[in-house]
């Protein structure tokens, strides 16, 4: 019986293709195909319930943030935002200082007129999609090669685009799935007046930080609020005093019920990428070329961060969102091609491949049809993988890894702008004002001498392992050439002489701005030529892209053909999605088991005051200690902190409600777990979970850590 049930468990994970009720992130627009399932496992609403443009669903509940890095959604009638601290730590850190650290203490506005605004946030509310496939396949002419094509759909998207917007103050955006296959329009509201309302002290809201990143059990109150403001009639608009609340057409009801193993759970938002269709010499190449290189590179840099950050408190809130965005997907890169490696995804998937192959080949149709699909997958791969490589050299250590080389290379248009005497008045005080703006964002958060250490070691590490051929034109002739190679003098004359890691400097050469010095700044130089070859490095791959793009349109459209009784769930592309599946724990290794949830006892079993990831705020030991949960704790004088379900989630979900069968609030999703890490080109079935903090804890701290009262008879609970 042992040995039926392992090949068993084999076979499913063999093909990235299985259907299982927890796998998939579905279009709301088509969940009628998903309701015998969902309605299966307990889910107690309808399709029209979720996704409706005539009347008010849950779909109106789910906000974009910033287009979709983040997910939010609505808890109260005036526009109130529920989503994670990591989703607000930006906007947090930016209004923290030294003498008032809104990321040590946390935050809560007791009225309205203390919300803090964010310039630059948005809130995207999903009106309608619409399946405009027909109309752009339909004029692709047969036998269109690939630059043809992308003609043919970027023309037609405009022009649907143009239509939808047309006499409206909507945003709308044509996005392809399944490799060119399908595509649709989806129209939004978007709001650019979204203010801060509350966020918990960091070692509530990033309690773990780093160390618990991607690991269960968590034990994270990971929230803050935002709130959601519009022209007095209700239409976008941006920061104004005589903004209004938005009132959102639906807004979710929380409920004070919790939770049980095995209980339905669905979840909605804007998951940003997966690559579930990835043939094994793209999951090969992902691995090497792009995983390898970016924990390499981001982790030397957080190590020369971190020897600055914990010397100088300054320092630290300046640096804070930056590690914490360079940290979170390290330590992805890192776990994801464990994953890929333990679970042998590269043997599945060639193992798929071959049953494609065997399928193409029994049908002469099929032959002169997809035939080409999976030689065009490799030749294009191959042709274009030791330039993925250096690329994600140049992108993680010469762009994003050198500030002021990045900040002068996009400071350069508007500079030169100001030094041509041709360039009219308008275009002048346009180009002051962008260069001001960008000034101001760029200075507050940086620090010369982090720089200076950090572009040493960027450059440094970039020579010994990138090959001669892929350095960019100021390493040969300058670093290498005129400097013989030592680094250390290089980059030291580079910030001596620079205007762009000086803002006195910058604002000197901003007043008045010659050719000759703006071409002559070294670190300009230096982050324009790098700028420059990942240019023609990225032109390099088009042909070898246009390959790959018809192979994969092929292999999906192939694969749909060969298994026609399966739903196939599109990747992830930042577009709204429902994923549904049930509460539960899970066995990720022999001997191992792990509960569904996590309490507050937890928090206090993992405190360490000497580590500021493990602090624990005395108030909340008083309230553990005393055990004053009220409403929000569990009939045994507990309080749940954390639970996982088996809800298909990956980037762009986190803040996403997690919802009971009955659209209720109980969570919201956080992460997801280190042994699933290679979920986004493999999902595993039997390991893959949705983190999230619950619902009471986050209300336990509003209500009786902040005494947020205000907040709190906001929101519509359901017990």
């Amino acid at each position: 019986m042992r040995k039926i049930s392992l090949l068993l468990v084999s076979a499913l994970m063999a093909s990235p293709f299985v259907s299982r009720a927890d796998e998939g992130m579905w279009l709301p627009i088509l969940l009628e195909k998903n309701m015998a399932t969902m309605t299966e496992l307990g889910f107690q609403l309808t399709a029209d319930d979720i996704y409706n443009i005539n009347s008010a669903c849950v779909k109106d509940a789910i906000v974009a943030l910033d287009g979709g890095s983040c997910t939010a959604s609505f808890v109260s009638a005036e526009g109130l935002l529920m989503t994670n601290h990591h989703c607000g730590y930006g906007e947090i850190q930016s209004h923290s200082t030294i003498e008032n650290d809104l990321l040590t203490n946390g935050f809560v506005a007791r009225s309205k007129d203390e919300e803090l605004a964010n310039p630059g946030k948005s809130a995207w509310v999903l009106v309608r999609v619409v399946d405009v496939t027909e109309r752009i396949v339909s004029q692709i002419a047969e036998g269109s090669n690939e630059e043809q094509r992308d003609i043919v759909v970027d023309s037609l998207s405009q022009l649907i685009i143009d239509e939808a917007q047309k006499d409206s103050l909507y945003t709308a955006e044509v996005e392809s799935f399944y490799f060119g296959n399908q595509y649709y329009l989806f129209v939004y509201e978007v709001y650019n007046d979204v203010r801060l309302v509350a966020a918990p002290p960091e070692s509530v809201g990033k309690y773990g930080a780093d160390t618990d990143n991607w690991m269960w059990p968590r034990h994270t109150g990971d929230f803050s609020m935002f709130r959601v403001y519009c022209a007095p009639d209700g239409t976008p608009a941006e920061y104004s005093e005589e903004n209004v609340p938005y009132k959102p057409k639906h807004f979710l009801p929380i409920s004070l019920d919790g939770y049980k193993e095995n209980d339905f759970a669905f979840v909605m938002g804007y998951p940003g990428s997966t690559d579930r269709f990835f043939s094994s010499w793209e999951t090969e190449n992902e691995m090497t070329a792009t995983n390898d290189v970016r924990a390499f590179v981001r982790g030397a840099k957080q190590d020369v961060w971190e020897s600055f950050m914990n010397e100088d408190p300054k320092i630290r809130i300046q640096y804070a969102s930056k590690f914490a965005r360079s940290s979170n997907y390290w330590k992805y890169s890192i776990g994801q091609n464990r994953g890929l490696k333990r679970l042998h995804v590269v043997d599945k998937k060639r193992e798929q491949e071959a049953a494609f192959t065997k399928w193409v080949a029994a049908d002469e149709s099929r032959k002169a049809k997809y035939g080409k699909a999976l030689d065009l997958i490799e030749d294009g791969v191959i042709q274009n993988a030791a330039y993925d490589k250096a690329i994600t050299y140049i992108v993680e250590s010469q762009l994003y890894g050198m500030e002021s080389a990045y900040f002068a290379k996009r400071c350069e248009s508007n500079l030169n702008k100001l030094a041509d005497p041709k360039t009219d008045p308008e275009e002048i005080q346009k180009a002051r004002e962008a260069l001001r703006e960008r000034a101001d964002e760029f200075f507050k958060d940086y620090n010369r001498e982090v720089d200076r250490a950090t572009t040493k070691e960027m450059i440094r590490l970039f020579i010994k392992n990138v090959e001669p051929e892929f350095y960019p034109e100021y390493i040969t002739k300058t670093v290498l050439g005129k400097y013989k190679g030592n680094i250390d003098k290089f980059v030291d004359n580079a910030f001596a002489k620079s205007a762009f890691c000086d803002r006195a400097k910058f604002d000197a050469l901003a007043a008045k701005p010659t050719t000759k010095a703006i071409s002559a700044d070294p670190l300009l130089v230096a982050g324009g030529s790098s700028y420059d070859l990942y240019s023609q490095l990225y032109y390099q791959c088009v042909d070898g892209g246009d390959k790959l793009a018809e192979g994969m349109r092929l292999f999906v459209a192939g694969l749909m053909e060969m298994y026609p009784d399966k739903l196939f769930s599109p990747d992830a592309n930042s577009t709204m999605r429902l994923t549904y599946g049930t509460v539960a724990g899970y066995h990720p290794a022999d001997a191992v088991t792990y509960d569904y949830k996590t309490t507050l006892d937890g928090v206090m079993e993992k405190e360490d005051p000497t580590v500021r990831e493990f602090n624990v705020p005395a108030k909340l030991k008083e309230i553990w200690q005393k055990k004053d949960y009220g409403r929000y704790g569990n009939p045994d004088g507990s309080l749940n902190v954390c639970f996982t379900t088996n809800n298909d989630i990956t980037g762009g979900n986190s803040g996403s409600p997690v919802m009971n069968a009955r659209g209720e609030l109980i969570g919201l999703a956080f992460d997801g777990n280190w042994e699933a890490m290679s979920g986004d080109i493999a999902f595993e079935p039997e390991l893959q979970k949705c983190i999230a903090v619950d619902i009471r804890y986050v209300l336990l701290i509003l209500d009786k850590y902040f005494d947020a009262q205000n907040l709190i008879s906001e929101m519509k609970f359901v017990e």
